[in-house]
């Protein structure tokens, strides 16, 4: 499974709720990034100057790092993406991963938000986490990258079949019943 939608929409959340349900590790390039970020890697530096100006990490980096996290034992029976592919060249790169596995994409999942509604989402939640790299011209840019890059997915995953859209505004528990509701629809229950 992927999962899509804007920065601050709710994926991580979502996300650990999704995985706690179907029994399937949420695999987070975010996460990632911030891991090797804290601990100053020679990935993490480089890593850390592109999120820092709210740019997507490239692809060469991403890609491997996805790889060698979907060949772990725990993704075996599954796994939910988060944070990729973020790019029509991520999809491709992702195809070709899986149908080398043997595996192909159940769903792909899209939580939907209005962009004022996440800035003000992300600039709580950056008070809240003391996240220095959620500042609103920031924030405002991601947004930005995101429509530009991410959103075309969408319809490219329609096209495929693969796309169920769910509304990310609301209470986190009415959230997460849309969104297990929308994948049971789809074929996918816990």
């Amino acid at each position: 499974m992927v999962l899509l939608g804007p920065p601050g929409a709710g994926k991580g959340t979502q996300a650990a709720r999704i995985s706690q349900r179907l029994g399937i590790p949420a695999i987070s390039t975010g996460d990632i990034f911030r891991a090797n970020v804290a601990g100053a890697t020679p990935l993490g530096v480089q890593a850390k100057a592109y999120m820092d100006k709210g740019e997507y990490v490239p692809d060469s980096v991403t890609n491997a790092m996805v790889k060698d996290r979907l060949s772990q034992e725990d993704a075996a029976q599954g796994f939910l993406l988060d944070g990729y592919p973020r790019t029509e060249a991520q999809v491709h790169e992702l195809d070709k991963m899986l149908a080398a596995a043997g595996l192909k994409l159940d769903v792909v999942l899209e939580i939907t938000a209005d962009a004022e509604v996440v800035v003000q989402r992300l600039l709580k939640r950056a008070t809240e986490q003391n996240r220095a790299d959620d500042t609103e011209p920031v924030i405002r840019r991601r947004l930005q990258v995101y429509a530009e890059q991410t959103e075309p997915l969408a319809a490219l995953y329609q096209d495929k079949g693969l796309l169920v859209r769910v509304d990310g505004i609301g209470e986190i528990d009415e959230v997460t019943e849309r969104i297990m509701a929308a994948l049971a629809q789809a074929g996918l229950s816990a």
